[in-house]
């Protein structure tokens, strides 16, 4: 299993959070996580990109990527 690193100021708001009932960083808490997944997804697409073994797959890949990232067609190659 791969880890994932967190910023030191999200481990420590995660541990007030659960360790010490301080609820107020509930939302920058999902925040933050929302960021970080958004982050580690399009470097997934990213990567399959790269190292997909068919063109078609990666071009498949591609489009995800430039989709996930918001890239208007008229900006693609």
């Amino acid at each position: 299993m791969k880890n994932v690193q967190i910023s030191k100021e999200l481990f420590v708001k995660l541990i007030k959070y659960h360790h010490f009932e301080k609820y107020e960083f509930e939302d920058e808490i999902k925040t933050e996580l929302e960021k970080k997944l958004n982050s580690m997804v399009m470097r997934e697409h990213y990567t399959e990109y790269k190292t997909a073994p068919t063109e078609s797959e990666r071009e498949e890949a591609r489009k995800k990527y430039l989709d996930e990232k918001g890239v208007p067609e008229r900006f693609r190659w």
